[in-house]
């Protein structure tokens, strides 16, 4: 039985860093400070960094026949991903994401979806796994539509659930009506929990779905709702170096320390580390923590809670 299956996107990032606020057309060549491929996918980055942290992990997702695939699964496989569920579309690309970054780490994200929007339920293996996570819902549609079901019958069979959507390229920010119920965790970004919820304050209306919301919110930590319990981590300042991939390596950090404490302070707590330390390197996984390098900067973690009205 895995710890851990991921359900989502994998592909390669390129990341342009001192790109310009508008690239100049008309065949001139700019030059900027440094170019990276890595391996990028929200999905992707999350297996990536729970292996780095010790979880038995495998990833189902889709790339195609194509030398985009071929990096994408030989990162995972280096890492300790078991890719046995991940499968290659005959015909379509490989999905591909240009970013943009700008000093200040603003970043725009150009994304190709190549054979994204052909992965779908059907793909999935029947896999024994303690938790199942799924990431990037607005670009999979297929496999959206099919997730409430997914996850029931993750959960029928015992393991934990969770979804980060990550962004929206269409500004619907539509779920299915069932998806948040068959969640045992949401785990947005502040501006995703906005822009799901249209409340400031997105915390009881992701609660009052079903889950347990766990929103990141950058250098700032991260704040949960668990009943009246509103908890909030936060750790020292990480001066980082690149920001791409910080919330999936929250994620994983934050689903290897519930799936071994089964305690959310500790989860929250060891996911705000890794975030951090993944900020350390270029690229969504170049710098993602062991778990002895997490663990160390989750204990000097300031954890505190309020009881909600």
């Amino acid at each position: 039985m895995l710890d851990l299956l991921v359900v989502g996107d994998a592909n390669p990032d390129v990341l342009v860093f001192g790109a310009p606020g508008t690239p100049a057309y008309g065949q001139a060549e700019t030059l900027v400070e440094q170019g990276v491929l890595a391996l990028g996918g929200s999905a992707a980055i999350v297996a990536h960094g729970a292996a780095r942290l010790g979880l038995a992990v495998g990833l189902a997702a889709m790339v195609g026949r194509d030398a985009a695939g071929d990096f994408v699964l030989d990162e995972l496989k280096s890492a300790g991903v078991d890719i046995s569920a991940c499968v290659r579309h005959p015909d379509l690309p490989t999905a591909l994401t240009v970013c943009l970054n700008r000093a200040g780490g603003d970043r725009a994200i150009l994304t190709a979806q190549g054979c994204l929007a052909a992965f779908g339920p059907e793909h999935l293996p029947e896999v024994a796994a303690r938790h199942v996570h799924s990431a990037s819902y607005f670009l999979q549609p297929r496999l959206a539509a099919g997730l409430p079901e997914v996850f029931r019958a993750a959960r029928g069979s015992g393991a934990t659930t969770s979804l980060d959507t990550n962004d929206d390229p269409s500004g619907g920010w539509a779920l299915h009506p069932d998806l948040l119920a068959q969640c045992t965790f949401v785990l947005p970004n502040r501006a995703e929990a906005v822009a799901l919820t249209g409340a400031s304050d997105p915390l009881p209306v992701l609660a009052d779905a079903g889950p347990v919301p766990v929103v990141k919110a950058g250098a700032d930590g991260c704040v949960a709702l668990q009943g009246p319990e509103r908890i909030s981590v936060r750790l020292a300042a990480v001066e980082p170096v690149d920001t791409v991939g910080a919330g999936d390596s929250f994620d994983a950090g934050f689903l290897a320390g519930w799936l071994t404490e089964r305690d959310l302070r500790a989860a929250m707590a060891l996911g705000a580390a890794a975030g951090a330390l993944s900020t350390r390197g270029a690229g969504g996984v170049a710098a993602q923590p062991t778990l002895v390098e997490a663990a160390a900067l989750a204990r000097n973690v300031e954890i505190t809670s309020t009881q909600s009205a």
